[in-house]
């Protein structure tokens, strides 16, 4: 409830401000050219929503100020600390924290209304769903950090058959436990229940999801997050958690099915889990097969009479962190009259726009940037096509295997091309853990080594030409 007197006007319109910000830089973040102020816009808007909410708040601000403090000490050394390629499994992680903190704010609801009595019963369902979704959230965010950090397997961790109805099963606890909750005076172990079975149910579902999936996993998890903090906002007559738990909800939703439709998989069949992870490479009619090893200086010469190269990044780039190198490479390539494009497939790493984030890091021109759908149909016109530690996105049989585990997957058509060259630190499959024939094509050579250190030898073969 808004407080009478200048409050009850300024609050308020600080809000639509907020609101008017988040959805501005929003739409900022449709594009890499206006992705920095976009995000910049939105943090400004957040920053007022903090501001108009604490001219609200009614508590002791010593707790107000220290987590504030805390959350400040741990939250920007943190994200100024980050490398690119661990950028994944912090945004799993801060995503969780936000799930977490929903959680909490539910059981602070239940305890603050002595169960819920006397409460309307929109609050009371909307604080039991923030509860729910906001724990599984929270778990299932740790679960996906752990895996994407290699603090767990990468491979789907299940208990078989029992899984799924193992895991509906704690759904429906929980779902108990929250109506009895609900009901008026009930005890407090009630929604302590409803945290740790819903804390169950984002543990077992997400465990049993391989390494290829993550990234959709994550997407899925912050769409979440942010309908558990709509919820709260409901509960609590919070405008601004409605509004940005709504936008958060919504946009990652979106994304979410985005990602999926780029892996033509669903988002039911990414739940249930048990597809990709690190595990051997494994293929598919049991042939030995034997790849071509090519030089630094042999891949200069290929690409320095070339008309077109197109570069395919991929998390090998990404872990190397040979952006740089690539952008180098590239314009002393386009200095001897050489066309350079960069093919962006859209799972390409571990989330969505990270390859356009490394390249643009390294001032890569948004123009050569080429989504999939622009793309593919150069390959064919492309007299060397380099592929820097992309696996899966690169995969043939995605398109002529119906056997294999990611037949139907949309990928980068980089075997149509005259040449390919691939730069891995060994023959080891991709996230997906399925066998990549691209590697065994006539026209492709693999440059075995340390992508960065590779593309920095090809780079001064270049120069002696």
């Amino acid at each position: 409830m808004l407080p009478d007197g200048p409050l009850g006007v300024v609050v308020p319109i600080l809000y639509i401000i907020a609101f008017a910000l988040f959805i501005y830089g929003l739409s900022g973040l449709t594009g890499p050219r206006t992705a920095v102020r976009g995000n910049w816009i939105a943090a400004v808007g957040m920053g007022i929503a903090v501001v108009a909410t604490l001219l609200l708040v009614r508590a002791n601000w010593i707790w107000v100020v220290a987590g504030l403090v805390i959350g400040t000490l741990i939250g920007v050394p943190s994200a100024r600390n980050v490398r690119m390629t661990q950028m994944p499994q912090m945004v799993a992680l801060f995503n969780g924290v936000g799930g977490g903190a929903v959680a909490l704010i539910a059981w602070a609801e239940f305890r603050s209304s002595t169960g819920f009595l006397d409460e309307p019963l929109y609050v009371v369902i909307a604080t039991m769903f923030a509860a729910i979704v906001g724990s599984v959230s929270f778990w299932g965010s740790l679960i996906a950090y752990g895996k994407l950090q290699e603090l767990l397997p990468g491979r789907p961790i299940g208990l078989g058959r029992v899984q799924q109805p193992i895991n509906i099963g704690l759904l429906v606890l929980a779902v108990v436990a929250a109506v009895v909750s609900g009901l008026g005076g009930a005890s407090e172990w009630w929604i302590i229940a409803v945290l740790v079975l819903a804390a169950l149910v984002g543990v077992l579902v997400v465990l049993p999801i391989g390494g290829a999936d993550m990234p959709v996993v994550i997407s899925l998890l912050n769409a979440m997050t942010g309908l558990s903090a709509a919820a709260a906002g409901l509960a609590l007559s919070n405008t601004a958690m409605i509004v940005a738990g709504m936008i958060v909800g919504a946009s990652g939703s979106i994304l979410t099915n985005q990602m999926a439709v780029a892996m033509n998989r669903t988002i039911p069949a990414i739940v249930a889990g048990g597809f990709g992870g690190t595990q051997a490479a494994v293929s598919g009619d049991g042939v030995e097969r034997t790849v071509k090893s090519t030089s630094a200086a042999d891949a200069a010469i290929q690409m320095a009479y070339a008309s077109q190269v197109i570069v395919v990044p991929g998390y090998g780039m990404a872990v190397a962190q040979a952006q740089h190198a690539v952008k180098d490479m590239a314009k002393l390539l386009e200095s001897k009259g050489v066309e350079v494009k960069y093919a962006i497939h859209p799972v390409a790493g571990r989330m969505p726009g990270h390859m356009n984030v490394l390249l643009a890091e390294a001032d890569v021109s948004y123009d050569a940037l080429k989504e999939m759908d622009d793309i593919n149909d150069e390959f064919s016109r492309t007299d060397v096509t380099l592929v820097i530690g992309a696996n899966d996105v690169t995969n043939p049989s995605a398109r002529t295997d119906p056997s294999s585990p990611i037949h139907g997957m949309p990928i980068l058509n980089v075997d149509e091309s005259h040449n390919v060259i691939v730069l891995k630190r060994s023959m080891g499959s991709g996230f997906a853990g399925v066998e990549n024939p691209l590697f065994f094509l006539d026209n492709t050579s693999m440059l075995f080594g340390d992508a960065k250190s590779s593309v920095m030898e090809v780079t001064e073969e270049l120069k002696a030409l």
